[in-house]
Formats: C-alpha cells, structure tokens, sequence
C-alpha cells in the first residue's frame, strides 16, 4: 500500500518473482479495463477479471472476486500479493467479518513511504512520460460529452481535466494557438 508513485507496482512484480507469487490488483482504477497510459497500468503477460470500464465496481465487489483469486493461488502453492493504492478495497476485505481474512490467513502489510518532495518529482517526471505517451488521445478515445465522471474508469485523475479541453477544443475554430493554451493548462 502507499500513495501514487510510490513504487507500488515495481515492488509487488519483485515479491512476486522472488516469492512465487500472484498479484491481485486492489488499485480502483486499475481493475478497469482501458486506460492503460492513465492508470499507469503495468503489462501483464496474463490478466483475470478486469472489470468493464464503466460499471461501478465497489470495495464489496472487489472483497468477494478477491477472496475467490486468493483460494485458487493458494490452491496452486503460490503466494497471494495485494498490491494497490485503494485502501478502501483493502480495508473492507481486511476488517468486514463477511469475509473473515483476517481470521483465515496470515498476512502483512507493506506500506511504501516516499518523501515528499521526492514524490513530487517521481509523479511529475511519470506525468510528463504520460502525456507523451499518449495521454490525450487515450481520454479522447472514451470522449463523449455528456458522460458520467462519477463511476467507472471515468472517474481516474486526469480524465476530467482533459474531457474539458477536448469540449473547449471544439468550441474553436482552427486557433491552434487557443488549443496548445487549453491543452497546456488542462496538463
């Protein structure tokens, strides 16, 4: 667990190379299908279950497919590894006696603290790799101007700020100086 930028990723595909592990992603954007440059989503040689982007897949809903992922892995002598930065996913899984986790399995937690000026510059420098990777045309894929930014993969950071430019875009005819202006504030 940690904030964004933190090395989350990077360390659980270590753990899991290292331990025989599986990671079972608790990130909320991250279960989402699409996005990948947004989410900064790492490559998976196999993927299971991600969700459809615009369902509203709750911290319920992630306990009760997690809980399954967890039995077969286990089942598999593997080791589960629950990395993300959705602590509400986590916590509900931990602490709601449904699901009784902290009963049946033995478990720890990692927490990855990073300072916060050194943060500052790992998200902006990974920011700035986003953009030119293809940030804006990724949002302008999913585009649509009325749509609902409240659930689904809609709601990642950044997808609002760069839906709003691509409405104010077409509001201007053929200023390519008022779009680089929009665009760049909307970065």
């Amino acid at each position: 667990m940690g904030a964004t930028g933190t090395g989350k990723s990077g360390l659980s595909v270590g753990l899991s190379t290292h331990f025989r592990g599986e990671i079972i992603n608790s990130d909320k954007m991250h279960v989402y299908k699409g996005l990948e440059i947004i989410t900064n989503k790492i490559t998976h040689t196999m993927k299971e279950g991600e969700i459809e982007p615009y369902s509203d897949f709750k911290a319920e809903n992630f306990c009760l497919q997690a809980v399954v992922y967890i039995e077969k892995i286990l089942k598999s002598q593997r080791i589960p590894i629950i990395v993300g930065g959705s602590n509400s996913y986590i916590e509900k899984l931990v602490e709601d006696p449904v699901f009784m986790f902290k009963y049946k399995y033995d478990s720890f937690f990692i927490w990855i603290d990073v300072e916060q000026s050194v943060l500052n510059n790992r998200v902006d420098m990974r920011f700035d790799q986003m953009v030119k990777a293809g940030l804006v045309d990724e949002v302008r894929q999913i585009f649509i101007p009325d749509a609902d930014y409240t659930k689904g993969i809609r709601w990642s950071v950044v997808v609002p700020e760069i839906d709003r430019y691509l409405r104010e875009k077409t509001n201007i005819d053929g200023d390519d100086e008022s779009k680089q202006m929009i665009i760049q504030v909307s970065i």
